[in-house]
């Protein structure tokens, strides 16, 4: 393989090939996308310990230390037997992901890829779930894919599991046996799709892939579970989803992490409302005092949902719409409203009517390790941090960190519940 100073962009085996560069960033990534000149715009820019590498992978790739694990990752994408490798460069892309900042550069997958070609909505919440929120979490799941809306989770305990067993029930009622064209969940891992996390999950995980589901993760297979990976997993349920249902949410939960994320991708939020005295509505309550929709039922997500839908969706989701909520707050619903346009003309190039059917894969899929370094204890936030919050900005001259990669630490600090954002900036907990 040679430069081609004919080529658009990266071929599929070069975004596998930066998947699995070490130190090569989503947010480097998405930044050098936006130039046309590849590669040799991305190698006039890059820091020469990442054009190095790309140099020598670009004009003799056989000589690369990754040339084995590239074909290794090419070699695992078996269609027929529900392996997938998608990549940017692949038809199959969701195109729903490029407009995330930082969209991953691979996605390994396992079960009913064509799953990614209908609408979907995720279903976020609590792990420890109230019996009323999972009861909740189920019932909406299994409502919206009877509705023709496929639902997306992270395959944790509580809601998410409630979300998935409510979605792969209602799909398996529209038909048993044929699940070609049949809405179903999708469950996005911290994890590479071969791993089973958590534990418990085994024979839920074994019934989303009998059920015409899909397993996604843009870590290799064998990586394994490590909380740096969840809010990078949070950002493709959100990403891939037209919007999100928080369910149950205390103030320093995860899915207000998701929901956030969501807001900042000009997804839809919901949520569903509770008691002001119970601690796992208090992140829904304060979602809706943000600007959240506040939902009682389906038809009052699918009536805010309606106007993104393409003309083929119409079928399955013929919604009577109720008065829509009066509770959608200016930020939250202005700024999906200004990106209305653009997300439907990405609904109506992406969502399409699957055709074909999957055997259901083995589990036994070959091994790799490849888990992302963590972030070095010198470059973390945390050393700056205090009880005072500090602005971005100032975080950002203390640290020398680009803004792109420090919002990501402290997402993941937020989400680990070391750090919180306050009036002013963040704060250390």
């Amino acid at each position: 393989m040679s430069i081609d100073v004919e080529q658009r962009g990266p071929s599929r085996a070069d975004f596998v090939f930066l998947a699995r560069l070490p130190g090569f960033g989503t947010h480097t990534a998405a930044k050098l996308r936006e130039r046309a000149d590849w590669p040799q715009g991305w190698l006039a820019v890059l820091p020469p310990r990442l054009a190095a590498p790309l140099r020598l992978w670009c004009e003799r790739p056989e000589s690369s230390p990754l040339y084995q694990q590239v074909m290794a990752d090419l070699a695992w994408h078996a269609p027929a037997q529900g392996y997938h490798l998608l990549t940017p460069a692949d038809p199959e892309w969701p195109a729903m992901l490029d407009t995330l900042p930082d969209p991953p550069l691979a996605l390994w997958a396992l079960g009913r890829q064509s799953l990614l070609e209908l609408p979907m909505l995720a279903i976020v919440g609590a792990r420890k779930a109230s019996q009323a929120g999972l009861r909740h979490a189920h019932d909406f799941a299994a409502e919206l894919v009877s509705r023709g809306w496929s639902v997306a989770s992270g395959l944790a305990l509580g809601v998410d599991a409630a979300a998935h067993q409510g979605a792969l029930a209602a799909s398996a009622r529209l038909g048993a046996h044929d699940y070609a064209a049949n809405p179903s969940t999708l469950a996005v891992l911290g994890c590479g799709v071969d791993v089973v996390y958590p534990a418990q999950h085994h024979h839920l995980r074994q019934r989303l892939l009998e059920g015409g589901g899909l397993l996604l993760s843009e870590h290799p297979p064998g990586t394994g579970a490590h909380a740096r990976h969840f809010p990078r997993r949070n950002r493709l349920i959100t990403g891939l989803s037209l919007g999100v249902l928080v369910v149950e949410a205390t103030l320093r939960s995860g899915s207000l992490v998701s929901a956030r994320l969501a807001m900042e991708q000009n997804r839809e939020v919901f949520a569903l409302p509770g008691r002001i005295d119970d601690i796992t509505a208090s992140g829904c309550l304060e979602l809706i005092r943000q600007g959240a929709t506040l939902v009682r039922d389906v038809d009052d997500m699918l009536a805010e949902l309606e106007h993104l839908l393409p003309a083929h969706s119409a079928e399955h989701t013929a919604v009577q719409p109720r008065v829509a909520s009066s509770r959608q707050p200016a930020a939250t619903s202005a700024a999906s409203r200004s990106a209305t346009s653009a997300r439907q003309a990405t609904t109506s190039a992406t969502f399409a009517t699957p055709t074909t059917s999957l055997p259901l894969p083995s589990l036994a899929l070959p091994a790799s390790r490849a888990a992302t370094p963590p972030v070095s204890q010198e470059a973390s936030p945390l050393c700056f941090l205090g009880a005072v919050p500090l602005a971005l900005d100032k975080l950002v001259e203390l640290s020398g960190t680009s803004v792109s990669e420090l919002s990501m630490q402290l997402l993941e600090l937020e989400l680990e519940g070391r750090v919180m954002q306050a009036p002013g900036g963040w704060k250390r907990l």
